[in-house]
């Protein structure tokens, strides 16, 4: 998928067709509540998420705050949804791989307490490795597509059944997703992806590059997403 565009300042310091670099202090400066950042887990199963929707990102959060001059980002990952700090969400990121993208307006006071307020009533919630939006648990993209349309009223991200989202993208190795379902894909299950947030309309780029490894210390191994 070619790289969004916009008249906004987008962090660039890489020339095409590089995709552009940042370091995090200088992208974390730029953010603001609301912004949804976009990463690629390196475990495996999430990989193969990414390639079944056919690009890059498997992981996917949102920014609730900030902490001392520090970004925080909310996320559902495995085994419950937490809030992480920015550095170290995009910190887990292979190769450095990390996007931003935002409203095309900054949220309203009233909208930044009901995104906090959406996000906190989702804290510490069960990860959904089934994917579904019928769950009562969460994952990624279902969690920020949520809690930005409940502060917001902004929906992004297409709802899709499996059968739709893996006959998409002709050629997906579905080895994985029948060991994944015991043998028994759930093809007529809703869901939807960090892709078809990534290239929502509704949505504006900030930045969409790598990050440059800049950190004093070594990424911590805590699993996956």
């Amino acid at each position: 998928m070619p790289l969004k565009r916009i008249s906004a300042p987008v962090i660039s310091a890489g020339r095409e067709p590089e995709l552009p670099t940042s370091r995090h202090n200088e992208l974390e400066g730029v953010l603001r509540t609301g912004d949804i950042v976009f990463t690629r887990i390196r475990w495996f199963p999430m990989r193969q998420i990414a390639d079944a929707t056919g690009t890059w990102t498997n992981h996917v959060g949102i920014v609730v705050g900030f902490n001392g001059g520090r970004a925080v980002v909310a996320e559902s990952r495995i085994p419950l949804s937490r809030r992480t700090r920015f550095a170290n969400f995009v910190r887990r990121s292979a190769q450095g791989r990390v996007a931003v993208l935002r409203l095309p307006r900054p949220l309203s006071d009233v909208e930044i307490r009901r995104l906090q307020r959406a996000i906190g009533c989702r804290m510490g919630r069960l990860y959904d490795t089934g994917f579904s939006l019928r769950s009562r648990r969460q994952f990624c993209s279902r969690f920020v597509r949520e809690v930005l349309q409940e502060s917001t009223g902004v929906v992004i991200g297409e709802v899709m059944t499996f059968r739709d989202l893996l006959e998409r993208n002709h050629g997906t190795d579905l080895r994985l997703w029948n060991m994944w379902y015991f043998g028994r894909i759930p093809w007529e299950r809703i869901t939807v992806t960090p892709e078809s947030l990534y290239s929502s309309p509704a949505l504006e780029v900030v930045f969409d590059g790598t990050l440059r490894r800049g950190w004093r210390s070594r990424p911590r191994n805590i699993g996956p997403c």
